[in-house]
């Protein structure tokens, strides 16, 4: 495949989603290969082995609508994923003269106020899930908090962030499921489309959570991980919308924060204790705050 051929990996990884039974071939028994054969996926887009092979391999890169409409019904797209393989096949052309689109940023004082907590893991994210600010304890959670990190990209491209999320499954639709809401009906942005199509591309979860007609609701408020140095921890989550005069409205502020008393909020302490600069060694040595009257009557 041609270097930086997106479009050909693209088709290569939906031809992989299908069975010869899923676009009326008959089967053929035993195989060696995932999903459809490239002369497969030829024969049911009516294209020659030949010309599929050159739109596949990224020497073809000016297929006609004909072709990409033969390649969405052959290949079993739904509208997202159409729309993907067409901006893959005709990138829009780069406006030089054009001024830039600037990004979503954080408000400085909430951004500056959300570092002074010490004990609540927060951090403000925009509209497609890019980290515009961390406090230092949500940076000690995890690397992927590092400012400008998109977590769409971290959750389903980067390996380590399986380690993090014991329910990795749930995670995953989680996230595409928040995605979904904080995008709304606009579903034309182009950095949108950019996300969408390179998450399709490299991630199978992704391709089969996106073009899910409905996922689950999100009513799970806990969000469970487990720290390589403080262990596991269940931390009570709430998402609020930033509204800024005259700004983006589509921000929202992230607060993990534990239930007090618990074993999740000790080990916090000691993650808070780790970022400032204690040793691990040294952390484990924090006891459990001292729980007020009110609050004990409430925990199990």
């Amino acid at each position: 495949m041609q270097p930086g051929n997106q479009f050909g990996e693209f088709l290569r990884a939906r031809r992989e989603l299908l069975t010869p039974e899923d676009v009326g071939l008959p089967a053929t028994g035993r195989r060696r290969i995932q999903g459809l054969r490239r002369e497969e996926a030829a024969l049911v887009s009516g294209l020659s082995p030949e010309d599929y092979l050159r739109l596949e391999q990224g020497v073809e890169q000016n297929p006609t609508d004909d072709v990409l409409d033969a390649l969405t019904r052959a290949l079993k797209l739904d509208d997202d994923a159409a729309a993907s393989l067409r901006d893959l096949a005709r990138p829009a052309p780069v406006e030089h003269d054009a001024l830039p689109i600037a990004p979503d940023e954080a408000p400085e004082g909430l951004a500056g106020v959300i570092d002074t907590w010490p004990h609540q893991v927060a951090w403000i994210e925009g509209r497609l899930t890019e980290v515009l600010a961390a406090n230092p304890l949500a940076r000690a959670l995890s690397p992927r908090f590092a400012l400008g990190t998109n977590l769409m990209r971290a959750v389903f491209l980067d390996p380590d962030s399986r380690e993090l999320y014991p329910q990795w499954d749930r995670m995953l639709v989680a996230t595409v499921a928040r995605l979904r809401t904080l995008i709304g009906p606009d579903i034309d942005d182009p950095a949108l489309t950019q996300l969408v199509g390179e998450l399709s591309v490299r991630s199978a979860d992704f391709r089969a959570l996106w073009g899910a007609a409905e996922l689950p609701a999100e009513v799970d408020s806990i969000t469970r991980i487990t720290h390589p140095q403080v262990g596991a921890l269940e931390l009570e989550t709430e998402r609020l919308a930033i509204a800024t005069p005259g700004a983006s409205d589509t921000r929202s502020l992230v607060i993990l924060h534990a239930r007090p008393g618990s074993e999740s909020e000790t080990a916090l302490r000691r993650l808070a204790a780790i970022a400032s600069g204690t040793s691990p060694a040294e952390a484990q040595r924090i006891l459990p705050a001292p729980v007020p009257i009110e609050s004990k009557r409430r925990l199990p």
